[in-house]
């Protein structure tokens, strides 16, 4: 059979790009659930095995983990109830507190811009108008994403229960798509699959603890108010790469706002996520997860954006695992090598324009990067 062109082939692996992104869009509240449940389903497989040595019933041994992540998760909504409720009792305070660094920006924009505040509130009051109008829409939005939401959850631990039920039979499906003499590379990326993708989450439920415990307890050492608030909202959003701690330290600076007539609160509440995060980033989270996630800065920040655009929020969270599930298929295939690379960390430090050894289809040898 005659081999298709090296245009051909890049055309259906670009179509096949177009086609996956569109059934996202279209069925992204079904692959949702499904994507999230496998990866919890990885997850829960060392606590499935423990039982199933201990000779618990098949229903017992899948039913027990999940219990587990039921339990973690009420808890996870009980602490943030808490302190969502203690901020609430405190509305009086943060309404003196927003209104007065509003009366503070408002003199600021009549001295620096000669705005005066009638035109402020004349602005203020059209953009209120506006808004309004259009509040209808807004709230039929966030009622379809909150029953979104409940449907998402809910479908969770069925999936996930399905999944750890049924293992056997996909897996045998995986292996029947691909001939006798592929199955070893199978097994081995199915193996590294499983690796790298509880060394994450693992890492992940890590995180979001010392980050709660380290952040909240500086804050609270500080005396900054609702500083375990800040610590939890920052650590759970932090799960998403690169854009969540750029919103963890908005919301920290607009939760310090509400709480503190000063400025100087403020600054110690930036400066201290900055120190976190550089413990994170350098120290903690490197050992923790180890060198199981190689994938660059640039595909992590360009996959977050497209799977946030193609999925929403849950897409950003599912982005970098997937993104890593998908370099390990990508490095074991021939035709989409070139994909493995382009998510990879194997930084050649030299130009493949003046060396064509590095423009070939292999792995590149440790001396060969660096040379």
């Amino acid at each position: 059979m005659k081999e298709l062109p090296i245009t051909v082939k890049r055309s259906i692996e670009l179509l096949g790009l177009f086609l996956a992104g569109a059934l996202i869009v279209i069925g992204n509240s079904i692959l949702m659930p499904v994507l999230m449940a496998f990866f919890i389903s990885i997850m829960l497989l060392p606590i499935y095995r423990f039982f199933k040595r201990r000779k618990f019933p098949e229903v017992l041994a899948i039913f027990l983990p999940i219990l587990f992540v039921l339990l973690f998760a009420a808890g996870l909504i009980w602490f943030f109830s808490a302190q969502v409720g203690s901020l609430v009792s405190d509305f009086p305070q943060i309404k003196e507190n927003v209104s007065k660094h509003l009366d503070s920006l408002s003199n600021w924009i009549n001295q620096s811009f000669h705005y005066s505040n009638s035109q402020q509130l004349k602005f203020i009051d059209d953009q209120s108008k506006k808004l309004l109008s259009s509040a209808g829409n807004i709230l039929g939005g966030a009622v379809g994403s909150l029953s979104g939401a409940f449907v998402f959850f809910g479908l969770l631990p069925i999936y996930i229960y399905l999944m750890l039920y049924y293992k056997n039979l996909l897996l045998r499906f995986i292996f029947m798509w691909f001939t006798p003499d592929s199955h070893k590379k199978v097994e081995e990326g199915l193996r590294e699959t499983e690796v790298m993708i509880k060394s994450y989450l693992v890492g992940l439920l890590i995180q979001i603890t010392y980050i709660t415990i380290l952040l909240g307890g500086i804050l609270m050492i500080i005396d900054i108010k609702h500083a375990l608030l800040i610590g939890v909202i920052f650590a759970l959003l932090n799960l998403i790469p690169y854009i969540g701690a750029l919103i963890g330290n908005v919301i920290g600076v607009m939760l310090t706002l509400t709480s503190s007539q000063e400025l100087w609160p403020i600054f110690t509440v930036l400066g201290t996520i900055a120190f976190v995060q550089f413990l994170d980033n350098n120290i903690l989270m490197p050992r923790i997860v180890g060198s199981k996630v190689k994938i660059n800065a640039l595909s992590a920040i360009v996959g977050v954006f497209i799977a946030g655009s193609l999925a929403g929020v849950s897409g950003m969270f599912l982005a970098l695992p997937v993104i890593a599930v998908l370099k390990i298929i990508f490095d074991r295939t021939e035709i989409f090598k070139q994909w493995g690379v382009l998510l990879g960390d194997d930084m050649p430090a030299r130009s493949p324009m003046g060396f064509p050894g590095l423009r070939k289809k292999r792995k590149l040898e440790e001396k060969e990067i660096k040379d």
